[in-house]
């Protein structure tokens, strides 16, 4: 099967796709979305856009079934659009699905400011065709600590995580641009790296760039949380 083809207990349901060197901008978003779902029900909810472009982005945090191919709205803000789905994932945290969207031709993009905006900041840039990490939906325990020795730690859990980041949820997140230290176990190696707070959702959360963790490192953490995943599909497949 192709390694870019998604599967959940109905089969494939989606093929992650994107234009070769589009550019993404790292922001999360709250957005409205509604629709019709999988099963033909209309559903109406808040979601989170995230992984932008001046196309499209990935909607998370989605608790309804979506088909592959259905359109759908999203607003951001005061502005609408429609949108396709390119591609749908079910995910173990919190339970529901992340899914990818391309804006219809004749649409206007609701986030083009921020994607506008955040073309100017490198670091929240990167081209699609560029190794990353998919983030997985997943309660992984880490510590958040600071230089300053005189800041308490905070015990938490990653509730979005991949090589290269997490997003933490916590009704009161650190600023934007904080220099953090994150402390987490792999298997039975403790590993710390040096992070920075890249977005902050009053009474929401933050995300975290991993900003000194090693490829090598990465690539492990990365072959864990797919086991972590793929033993959480095992288990629901098993009770379904």
């Amino acid at each position: 099967m192709d390694s870019n083809a998604l599967r959940n207990s109905h089969g494939i349901i989606g093929r992650v796709m994107e234009p070769k060197g589009e550019t993404r901008v790292n922001a999360e978003l709250p957005v409205r979305v509604w629709g019709m779902d999988a099963d033909g029900k209309p559903f109406f909810q808040n979601a989170t856009a995230s992984n932008l472009s001046s196309e499209g982005a990935l909607l998370s945090k989605i608790q309804h079934p979506l088909k592959m191919g259905e359109i759908i709205g999203i607003q951001y803000g005061d502005k609408k659009a429609r949108f396709e789905i390119m591609w749908v994932k079910a995910v173990a945290l919190p339970k529901g699905f992340d899914a990818g969207v391309r804006a219809l031709a004749n649409q206007t993009i609701p986030w083009a400011e921020v994607t506008k905006k955040g073309q100017d900041i490198p670091e929240l840039t990167r081209r699609s065709d560029k190794r990353r990490f998919l983030r997985h939906r997943v309660q992984f325990p880490i510590a958040i600590s600071f230089a300053d020795s005189h800041r308490a730690q905070m015990q938490c859990c990653a509730t979005d995580i991949g090589g290269r980041g997490c997003y933490v949820e916590t009704l009161v997140p650190l600023s934007v641009a904080t220099d953090v230290i994150i402390t987490f176990w792999v298997d039975s190696e403790k590993i710390s790296t040096k992070g920075v707070v890249r977005t902050s959702d009053s009474g929401v959360g933050m995300g975290i760039e991993f900003t000194a963790l090693e490829e090598q490192i990465q690539k492990r953490l990365q072959e864990y949380l797919d086991k972590m995943d793929q033993s959480f599909a095992k288990a629901a497949t098993q009770t379904s």
